[in-house]
């Protein structure tokens, strides 16, 4: 059987294009799994899986918890807001506590950039990151370019543009790796102040021009702006940056082609896209959802499969 070359998924940058197509493999049939009667497989029968969430999350949270059920695991979720770690408890005494009850994997979201790496260097499990703060977001980048190559056929030579909030992104970091990873084109698109300095230095272009992006794209991946990370005003107001960088149908339908439209959710509609936009065909963001789950799955069976 083919395996991952990691025992942890911490970042997209930590793995490789074989680990990519491996997981997609996997996630081809765990979609078809999915899609059954009956929804759910043995494999993970003796794996116990700890979720543990520092940051608030619905869709990721939720996402992995099905993931992990479907798989027959056992399952302990932990929300750091009902914790001992408002009582001053280090995180890695709050794993171990959590690890010491026999647990196999920790899939952890959390507020500190490196904070998964960190863990899989000093707890004996294996580590699924699901977000660290503004670092990485490695399960939302490959459910993306699953989706991408779903809709489209391939990702290699496919042009992707990242629009809004670059700047605060964890989801922009892990896709530009992935997609540059697979073979696509990347650039990103937004205002100055929410484009990282150092995002040429990662082989992306950067068209400040929302128009001239959407001509030049196949897909168009649309981030919402991330305004519990910031502590200055970026832009002078929501309405306008809905008026620079929001995509409406109008917009969408004077383009003499058809793209695709993404988006990692939470949506803020009437901000990044309109409703029309975000529920119309062109739109895969559902799409994106169902592949979540089969993404997931994928990544916690072949992780666990590596366990001794």
């Amino acid at each position: 059987m083919k395996e991952l070359s990691v025992n942890h998924l911490l970042g997209i940058k930590y793995i490789n294009k074989n680990d990519i197509d491996l997981i997609f493999e996997t996630a081809d049939h765990f979609k078809e799994v999915i899609n059954r009667p009956i929804k759910k497989v043995p494999s993970l029968r003796d794996i116990t899986i700890a979720n543990i969430f520092f940051e608030n999350s619905t869709r990721t949270k939720l996402s992995f918890e099905l993931a992990q059920k479907r798989l027959s695991a056992d399952v302990i979720s932990f929300s750091a807001a009902q914790s001992s770690v408002k009582k001053g408890e280090t995180l890695i005494d709050t794993v171990n506590n959590i690890l010491s009850m026999k647990v196999d994997m920790v899939v952890m979201r959390h507020a500190n950039p490196g904070a998964a790496y960190f863990l899989s260097k000093n707890v004996k499990a294996s580590i699924v990151n699901a977000g660290d703060g503004a670092h990485e977001h490695p399960t939302q980048a490959l459910l993306d370019s699953y989706s991408i190559r779903e809709k489209l056929g391939d990702v290699a030579g496919k042009k992707v543009v990242i629009v809004g909030d670059i700047l605060h992104s964890r989801v922009a970091l892990s896709n530009i790796y992935a997609l540059q990873m697979q073979g696509a084109e990347v650039k990103v698109c937004g205002p100055k102040t929410l484009i990282p300095k150092y995002i040429e230095s990662l082989g992306v272009k950067v068209e400040p021009n929302l128009r001239k992006a959407l001509e030049w794209c196949d897909v168009a991946n649309m981030l919402r702006v991330q305004n519990e990370r910031m502590d200055v005003n970026y832009f002078p107001s929501t309405r306008e940056y809905a008026q620079q960088y929001g995509v409406d149908k109008a917009l969408l339908e004077s383009l003499d082609k058809e793209i695709v439209i993404m988006h990692p959710g939470p949506i803020n509609r009437g901000v990044e896209i309109t409703s029309e936009v975000a529920d119309s065909g062109q739109s895969v963001i559902l799409n994106q959802v169902e592949n979540g789950v089969a993404i997931r799955m994928a990544v916690i069976y072949l992780l666990a499969s590596k366990i001794q």
